[in-house]
């Protein structure tokens, strides 16, 4: 319920009434930066397929993806249709599309604009956030602390961004650590103290529908760049449309495995949760990863519709085994959460991707992206033939 501060305006919370939450317009419209930058990101490694350059579109993907994750903590929180909220996170989505924009260049002539942007969306949102709740809510005391580890990331950030190249990669890399690392001991600060995971009161089918977009978000932008590759193929032979057919197939096998084997269940278990704060930080951590691969897999894709008849070199070839095989890390983990199990199927399935590596250095990328779109296939059968019991089902059978 909403609550009054002494200034006799309502903070700007969401109504709870036991329901789900359902996810705003508001918030449908802000998820469509998102869309854009899942495209940066994906297009800056396709175009960097070197050590240095993955370990650098690692850190941009961890920006991208802490600032939605903690964006959609806070609209868990507060109501996105009240005017205030709405304006906040507007400022945000503008910051957002800047810094998407910038993150080609992110590592070169554009690493202040990145980082200012990041800095001032993270910072701004827990500000605000501090500031619509007042001293004395009971959320007040975890938004300092949030707001006090933003700030100390800001300063990695904005020090990354003026400073050399080789510098600039640690900063940031100290940078999305403090963000991403320090939830997990509850956002301790001196005289602060630390937070624990059932102060933070979410609302859990919405945050699970929320991470459930997401995924739509990347694996739609993963079709979108696979059909601009086609569309720009001066020749649709065979080989293109094979190669097509091997990127939606494969594209579809990585929904299967999310939305047919597990989301449901997903959803219900931390809606049943004691303490679904702590299942809601781990379906983020795990879903950092699973994105990861979706965008691993959609440079595999770009690579085989814009090469297919070509040899796979070694970075290709990682980049093509390395996406499935991150996305089918993530899977386990976000089952892991869902189920208490890690599935066989994934493991399998990595052991799999791991003994094509022999193989796709004598072939060609067409089949290398049938191979892996095999793999992920045989996991998304294996597991719709499997029944398990979600842990909330387990607890209170």
């Amino acid at each position: 319920m909403a609550v009054l501060r002494h200034t006799n305006r309502r903070v700007a919370l969401r109504h709870r009434d036991g329901h789900h939450a359902r996810v705003t317009f508001e918030e449908l419209f802000f998820d469509l930066v998102y869309v854009f930058a899942v495209t940066q990101i994906s297009h800056t490694l396709l175009h960097h397929l070197t050590l240095h350059g993955l370990v650098e579109t690692l850190v941009l993907w961890f920006s991208v993806w802490l600032g939605w994750q903690y964006t959609c903590w806070a609209t868990n929180w507060f109501d996105p249709e009240t005017p205030r909220i709405r304006g906040m996170l507007f400022c945000t989505m503008l910051l957002a599309l800047v810094m998407a924009c910038s993150i080609p260049n992110a590592f070169g002539e554009h690493g202040l604009v990145f980082a200012g942007c990041y800095a001032a969306m993270q910072v701004g949102r827990s500000a605000f956030s501090l500031w619509e709740l007042g001293a004395d809510h009971p959320l007040a005391a975890n938004y300092r602390r949030i707001l006090g580890w933003m700030c100390i990331s800001a300063v990695f950030w904005i020090a990354g961004g003026v400073a050399e190249h080789e510098w600039r990669l640690a900063l940031w890399i100290i940078a999305a650590a403090c963000e991403y690392v320090s939830p997990m001991f509850g956002f301790a600060l001196p005289w602060l103290g630390r937070s624990v995971t059932s102060d933070w009161t979410i609302e859990g089918g919405h945050l699970a529908e929320r991470c459930q977009l997401f995924v739509i978000v990347a694996l739609g932008e993963t079709l979108l760049a696979s059909g601009a590759v086609m569309a720009e193929a001066p020749d649709w032979n065979v080989e293109i449309l094979l190669a097509l057919g091997a990127t939606f197939v494969g594209t579809l096998a990585m929904w299967w495995l999310y939305f047919g084997t597990s989301s449901k269940d997903a959803t219900a278990v931390i809606t049943s949760s004691d303490d679904p704060g702590r299942i809601g930080a781990n379906f983020h951590y795990a879903h950092a990863i699973l994105l990861a691969g979706v965008i691993g897999g959609a440079v595999g894709n770009d690579l085989v519709l814009a090469h297919p008849h070509a040899g796979v070199e070694t970075a290709q070839l990682l980049a093509l085994l390395g996406g499935p095989a991150v996305y089918l890390l993530g899977s386990a983990l976000y089952k892991y959460a869902v189920y208490g199990c890690v599935p066989a199927s994934h493991v399998a399935g990595a052991l799999a991707l791991l003994a094509l590596m022999p193989v796709g250095q004598a072939t060609s990328m067409l089949a290398m992206g049938w191979l892996t779109t095999l793999v992920l296939l045989i996991v998304g059968i294996w597991e719709a033939r499997v029944r398990r019991q979600p842990l909330g089902a387990l607890k209170h059978g």
